[in-house]
């Protein structure tokens, strides 16, 4: 049942920031402040000699995004 949860609350956040940015790409010709990102950026890497791998993670996060992540977290919420 706690599986269930964390699920939940993981998908009700990517989608509440997903929305959150596209709300702020929307209403950033209205108010400019709602388009200025960070950029998070993580890269591991590994060289085992048999296995070597890359990966590049960015997430570009903007105020209308953080907005969206706590909408998100408040309906969470509320559906417990």
């Amino acid at each position: 049942m706690r599986d269930n949860k964390t699920i939940t609350l993981i998908v009700l956040l990517i989608a509440g920031v997903l929305f959150g940015s596209l709300v702020g790409e929307i209403l950033g010709t209205y108010l400019p402040f709602l388009k200025v990102y960070k950029l998070i950026s993580w890269t591991p890497s590994a060289d085992l000699n048999i296995l070597k791998y890359d990966l590049n993670i960015q997430v570009k996060l903007n105020l209308a995004g953080i907005g969206g992540i706590a909408l998100a977290f408040w309906i969470y919420r509320k559906m417990k």
